[in-house]
């Protein structure tokens, strides 16, 4: 995922998505987000709820402190499957 995770970024994080919907094993690296609003979290849940759809499991690599937060903020972290964040 990118570090600016925003609106701007959102089409070419749609097709990244889309296409690993194909894939048999999909792992999101949201280790190096730095910048993350909720049209790209809003994404992420479509994507969670589509790759469940297909029986696929989505796994993540890791999670930065400001993608955990913001999706916790807004209640997403269970949605997401987010790891539990570690202490600092």
């Amino acid at each position: 995922m990118p570090a600016d995770c925003r609106m701007a970024d959102v089409g070419e994080l749609h097709t990244q998505l889309k296409s690993a919907l194909g894939g048999s094993q999909i792992v999101l690296d949201g280790t190096t987000v730095d910048r993350v609003d909720t049209a790209a979290l809003q994404l992420l849940v479509v994507f969670q709820h589509e790759a469940r759809k297909r029986e696929r499991q989505v796994q993540w690599a890791g999670v930065s402190a400001p993608l955990y937060d913001a999706a916790s903020q807004l209640g997403l972290a269970e949605a997401l499957a987010l790891p539990a964040k570690k202490p600092a």
